[in-house]
């Protein structure tokens, strides 16, 4: 794959939308920190937090709070179907959370491409995962070391919240999907679960018909949301799940 720089100007990627309504607890708990310092600064801040012990931690968390076995049924159920899918690009890989499902539910020959801002938390990846098969990278969400249309299938979980303005990550991964090819988006809601994490991880939240509008904008129509469990969509909880597919 011939690497290709985004052309998105830098000026947007260093400016936030306008602050969404929220209540007075969620503004209380979430963090503000994306809004205040420049986009390198605070990408410097969450290597920072992510090479600590909160991203030693980040497995044990998934675990303890469901999102990891939870996101599993999503590929187990075929909910989203890996079938078919030649190459996979797994953004925010973490701690190989997501990555360790496309092992296991993905197609034998297909190849995986395991992205992360941060270098540490991709050699934790490579520890927990314990297999050559997937290709680990660090880099940035806005600024994707890929051609035009190399990935049929992406997967992108909770790392759309460490950018300001969602349009510069959802429009590189736009570039870097087929036509036709899918995501799974998993991102951090702006309600009472979403400011908690704000406040853990120092990342923004998004409000989800407002996230779903600019994902057209930039050609990603929503298929399908998805939600853990019956109860989860009862209680519009485990954050914003869905489905998109590139024009």
């Amino acid at each position: 794959m011939t690497a290709k720089r985004s052309t998105t100007p830098r000026s947007s990627r260093t400016k936030a939308p306008p602050r969404q309504s929220k209540n007075v607890i969620n503004r209380l708990l979430e963090r503000d920190l994306i809004r205040r310092v420049s986009y390198d600064e605070y990408r410097s801040k969450v290597r920072g937090v992510y090479a600590g012990p909160k991203g030693a931690l980040l497995a044990t968390c998934s675990m303890l709070s469901l999102h990891a076995p939870l996101g599993e049924r999503l590929f187990r159920e075929r909910k989203f179907d890996l079938k078919g899918a030649r190459n996979l690009l797994d953004v925010g890989s973490g701690a190989g959370q997501i990555a360790r499902h496309l092992l296991k539910y993905a197609d034998a020959q297909a190849r995986i491409t395991c992205l992360d801002l941060s270098p540490e938390m991709l050699r934790r990846a490579r520890q927990r995962l314990k297999t050559g098969w997937p290709t680990f990278l660090a880099a940035d969400l806005s600024r994707l070391p890929f051609a035009d249309a190399a990935f049929d299938c992406v997967t992108c979980g909770y790392v759309l919240e460490h950018l300001p303005d969602p349009r510069d990550g959802l429009r590189e991964l736009s570039r870097v999907m087929v036509p036709g090819g899918r995501m799974l988006l998993l991102t951090t809601e702006d309600n009472f679960g979403g400011a908690w994490t704000s406040y853990m991880w120092y990342c923004r939240t998004y409000n989800r018909q407002e996230l779903f509008r600019i994902c057209r904008e930039v050609g990603l129509l929503p298929r399908q949301e998805l939600w853990f469990t019956r109860m989860h969509k009862a209680l519009r909880a485990g954050g914003i799940c869905v489905e998109l597919v590139k024009e």
